[in-house]
């Protein structure tokens, strides 16, 4: 799990939602906080599969994890709102969600870019 950055940062991102969450109170815990957690179990099961298929295969899955990944940061944002959290405790989800959507974004640009040439395939001579 270390050597995929993304997939460490969102589970430590769940660790802290997940302190937080025992904080919740009882309605908001089975309401809005499953539904937050559930999101985040997803986005790391999306990830981790992600990570073991090759290249051209992981695009579908990254775009799925993506979009679950948005809908999160709205529920996150709304648990502010709500009050259910504290500005402080939204400050630090949001400084990781942040890390995090940059990660998503630098992977998907990634997998989108055209694969550089191999200078090490044996050139055809051009007549």
């Amino acid at each position: 799990m270390d050597d995929i950055p993304i997939l460490k940062r969102t589970v430590d991102l769940y660790k802290t939602y997940y302190g937080y969450a025992e904080l919740f109170p009882k309605k908001d815990k089975y309401a809005l906080g499953i539904k937050c957690e559930q999101y985040l179990i997803d986005i790391i099961e999306l990830l981790l599969e992600a990570s073991y298929l090759p290249k051209e295969t992981k695009r579908p899955l990254l775009l799925k994890a993506s979009t679950k990944f948005e809908m999160l940061k709205v529920f996150i944002r709304l648990l502010q709102e709500l009050k259910i959290i504290d500005q402080k405790k939204y400050v630090v989800l949001q400084s990781a969600i942040q890390e995090i959507g940059r990660m998503f974004g630098g992977w998907l640009k990634k997998l989108a870019s055209p694969q550089p040439f191999d200078e090490t395939v044996e050139k055809t001579p051009t007549v």
